[in-house]
């Protein structure tokens, strides 16, 4: 996800943080969270959706996954957004640590531009699948 911040070259953006928050806040994020965005079958109907999104103290969307030369790749992420009780929730209980890990995003930028994709992809973080009954809309 680095890459969305342009390496931490945009402006406005150039420092990335690692936040590193306890398992059952993201649970609890999750299982109060919302769609986005309507999707037919998934909710009752449109307003019905309206309605709980409004109330809902976090957001979910999935969105489109690269590789380090911008690829699509064929799976998703998950992006979460976090308001009202479970904004105050991360910044007070589910906070375990926070890095300044831009010169690392950097370096990792300066190894793809360099032509070296393997010592860039050596420099990324440990990812695994979150196991969860969540499942990304098709499409």
């Amino acid at each position: 996800m680095m890459y969305r911040c342009g390496w931490a070259t945009k402006e406005g953006q150039e420092t990335v943080l690692a936040v590193e928050i306890r398992r059952e806040g993201f649970d609890w994020a999750l299982g109060n969270a919302e769609l986005s965005h309507y999707v037919a079958g998934a909710h009752t109907d449109r307003a019905t959706w309206q309605r709980n999104l409004r109330r809902s103290p976090a957001r979910v969307q999935w969105d489109p996954e690269r590789d380090l030369h911008l690829n699509p790749l064929p799976h998703r992420s998950l992006q979460l957004g976090l308001g009202g009780e479970a904004a105050r929730r991360y910044a007070d209980e589910w906070t375990v640590s926070i890095r300044d890990v831009t010169p690392l995003a950097r370096e990792i930028h300066a190894q793809v531009r360099a032509g070296r994709p393997v010592e860039a992809a050596a420099l990324l973080p440990a990812e695994s699948p979150y196991l969860t009954d969540i499942t990304p809309p098709t499409g």
